[in-house]
Parts: structure tokens; C-alpha cells; sequence
């Protein structure tokens, strides 16, 4: 029985390879042998000098005798530093490549949705073509137009005007976000979600003076 719980106890402590106490050994084997066995066989196997052991204050530590495992040529261990070496750069690689892709899904997050982007965008140009039907239904007006009326008309031309172009650069913005893993060409994908251009509309901006 006693070397049963011996060869349990050696075959964990060699597989786990870092100290630990009598306690904890007993804990991490499941309390499948009793902690009195537990504590005589890390006694056994010390003295055999399969396991080392250390005291700590009332504490006593044991580890394996690395004499246990077979050596390790520097060859290898210069193999296997390499290779921590280069895992160590990939894990680097991929966290830095997750912080940017968390930066531009919190960006994508707070920004407009494609669908509202293009409503808005729909709505200024309503209301833009509104405001040149009115100003060309003012111009074509015989007689004096009064200078108050025509300086409000040109104020709020150009605060729609304003909006308009704000609009345009946010859209703009949005598009090129999304583009980025976007897997084709970008008039690809303003077709198949319907953007059209202020140019391809023949659509421009013209300036007033007031």
C-alpha cells in the first residue's frame, strides 16, 4: 500500500515538475490517499532523493530531483528557445493586431449604420433640391425681391449646404472604415448597397452671394 501511494505521489510530482506541499499534493490528488500516507511517502521519496525538500518556517516544500528527467543537450535547448522566441513575437503580433481591430470596431460602433448614412443622405439631397427649386422659383420672380427674404434664402442655402457637405465627408468616412475588411472593390460595393454619388448625378454645389 505504502508504495503504492508512493509511485501515485513520484508519478505526479514528475508529471506536474514545481514544489508543492505535502497538503497540496494531497488536495490535488483527489484525496485519494490519505494525508497521512501522502505525507510519509514525500518523506520516502526525500530521503531516496527522488524528491527534494525544502523548509519554509513550519512549511516543508518538495520538488522533483531533476536528476529524474534525462538531460538536455544545449543544441536542443537553444531549439527550444528559439521557438519561445518566436511565439513570444506572434502572441505580440496578434495582441497588437487586436487592439487596432478593438480601436475600429469601437469606432464602427459609436459611427452611423450604413442604412442611416445613406437615409440622411437621402433626406439633404431632398431637401437641397427643395431649396434650389425655391430659389429658382425666386429668381424667375418679376419684380424687386426684398433684400431681407433674399439674404434669408441665402443663410439657409448655405447652412443646408453646410449639412450637406458635413453629411457627404461622414459617409465618406464610414465607407472607407468599412472598406477596410470589406473583401472587394469599392465600386463593387457601393453597388450592391445602392450609394450614388453626388457626381455620378451630375450633382454640384454651387456658391452664393449675398
Amino acid at each position: 500500500m505504502a508504495k503504492k501511494v508512493e509511485d501515485a505521489v513520484f508519478e505526479y510530482m514528475k508529471a506536474q515538475n514545481r514544489p508543492y506541499s505535502a497538503a497540496d499534493i494531497f488536495s490535488n490528488l483527489h484525496k485519494e490517499h490519505g494525508k497521512t500516507a501522502v505525507t510519509r511517502a514525500v518523506e520516502t521519496l526525500s530521503q531516496q532523493g527522488k524528491l527534494l525538500e525544502k523548509t519554509y518556517g513550519k512549511s516543508k516544500i518538495y520538488v522533483v530531483h531533476q536528476s529524474q528527467f534525462p538531460a538536455v543537450n544545449k543544441e536542443e535547448i537553444t531549439k527550444l528557445d528559439a521557438g519561445i522566441k518566436e511565439l513570444t513575437e506572434k502572441v505580440m503580433s496578434l495582441q497588437t493586431e487586436y487592439q487596432k481591430k478593438s480601436s475600429l470596431l469601437g469606432q464602427l460602433k459609436s459611427s452611423l449604420t450604413t442604412a442611416d448614412a445613406l437615409e440622411k443622405v437621402k433626406n439633404l439631397r431632398e431637401d437641397v433640391a427643395k431649396m434650389k427649386t425655391h430659389l429658382k422659383s425666386l429668381k424667375s420672380m418679376s419684380g424687386t425681391i426684398d433684400p431681407a427674404q433674399k439674404k434669408k434664402v441665402y443663410e439657409q442655402h448655405k447652412t443646408y449646404v453646410g449639412h450637406w457637405k458635413k453629411r457627404k465627408r461622414m459617409t465618406s468616412d464610414l465607407m472607407n472604415a468599412v472598406l477596410e475588411g470589406y473583401p472587394k472593390s469599392k465600386k463593387v460595393f457601393m453597388d450592391e448597397v445602392g450609394i450614388e454619388t453626388d457626381e455620378a448625378c451630375s450633382v454640384t454645389i454651387f456658391k452664393t452671394h449675398v
